[in-house]
């Protein structure tokens, strides 16, 4: 047992090893990469269009190079495999299956930048066919996140609700296959909605990955292998799960040294929906699908602001002839804008919610540790 004891220690801090190069190697290459793409952007004259009805203020940032959101994506993926290779540790499905999900939601999200660049229009792709590529790339992480057994039968996911385990009893594979496209589809839609300001939608990520990081390593270090209790987690791969939150940690933050006010270059929807398909998919295979809700507080509320601006603007439209709204614009950062609030003040304002929402939901998943 003594012996046991000892190469799972030793197993385990080569993991956390795993954890730090991923993170440090994808931070390097978004740190260098990504004033390399804003050079190559600039010289061909491939600018973010603004919307019209945007704030005025924004007018300043017509031209400023977009889909940033590349960078920090193959970053994360770089960091990823040099982080397994250098310390030997084994690539997972678990893993794999996250960064898929978000490099397949990047893709559609360049093409959508790719169209507003190409047609110098903010419009980008039809919202059909975006949510419909959204659509696609879920259900297939779905319908392999069921798969792939190890040898405890324990797969990336089950058929099943979760909130810091799975609860209740499986739903089915079709119903889950459902459940996670409209996961996916809205958490990347919710951190699309959130980039509207320079750095608000990396910094708020960020602060979510870091409790990613967390939450992995503790269920690994209290999973049903090791520590048979009613406290132990069954997750299939908790660490890997915990290095690849780290690489997108790490370039976000080299992404986030260009990205803050006044931005040198924006993530765009290649960012955005890959971010939020990394979200989803990290909250998904660590079981906690239903605390992503608190982990990603600003998300939600943000994303509440513009479905109540239109849902009272179509209803009272309906009602007198004429729309009303609750918000001088929507998304909510947009209305304190319009307020006169500082960028940087509601930049750093927000981010202090993000943070107070990832501390709630970390420390509910640890008080219910302790009371399991």
């Amino acid at each position: 047992m003594a012996q046991v004891a000892v190469v799972e220690h030793l197993r385990g801090n080569a993991r956390l090893k795993t954890i730090i190069v991923a993170g440090l190697v994808a931070l390097v290459i978004a740190l260098l990469g990504t004033p390399l793409l804003t050079s190559l952007m600039r010289r061909h004259g491939f600018g973010q269009p603004i919307r019209v009805e945007g704030p005025k203020s924004h007018e300043t940032k017509r031209g400023t190079p977009t889909m940033g959101g590349t960078v920090f994506v193959i970053a994360a993926l770089i960091g990823y495999v040099v982080a397994h290779v250098a310390t030997d540790d084994p690539f997972t499905p678990s893993g794999v299956l996250v960064l898929l999900l978000m490099t397949g939601l990047g893709l559609v999200g360049f093409i959508d930048d790719f169209f507003k660049i190409f047609r110098q229009n903010s419009a980008g792709l039809r919202s059909r066919a975006k949510l419909g590529g959204q659509v696609v790339v879920a259900a297939a992480f779905a319908a392999e996140v069921v798969q792939h057994p190890n040898k405890i039968d324990l797969t990336p996911a089950n058929p099943s609700l979760s909130f810091l385990r799975d609860f209740g009893p499986a739903i089915g594979v079709l119903p889950f296959i459902i459940w996670v496209v409209i996961m996916v589809a809205g958490t990347s839609n919710a951190v699309n909605l959130t980039d509207g300001l320079d750095g608000l939608a990396t910094g708020s990520t960020i602060v979510v990955l870091a409790a990613y990081v967390l939450i992995g390593v503790w269920q690994e270090r209290n999973d049903c292998i090791n520590f048979i209790s009613s406290q132990c987690y069954e997750v299939r791969d908790p660490l890997d799960l915990a290095v690849v939150a780290a690489g997108i940690l790490g370039a976000c933050f080299g992404f986030l040294w260009w990205n803050a006010p006044p931005a040198k270059i924006f993530m765009g929807d290649t960012g955005s929906l890959a971010l939020g398909g990394a979200l989803a998919g990290l909250a998904i295979c660590t079981k906690t699908q239903l605390l992503l809700i608190l982990l990603g507080g600003l998300f939600v509320i943000i994303t509440m602001s513009d479905v109540i601006q239109v849902t009272v603007f179509k209803v009272t439209k309906i009602r007198t002839g004429r729309g009303k709204r609750v918000f001088k614009m929507a998304p909510l950062q947009h209305h304190f804008e319009l307020l006169g609030w500082a960028d940087t003040t509601i930049l750093i304002r927000f981010w202090i919610i993000s943070s107070l929402c990832v501390a709630l939901g970390l420390g509910i998943f640890y008080a219910a540790w302790l009371q399991a």
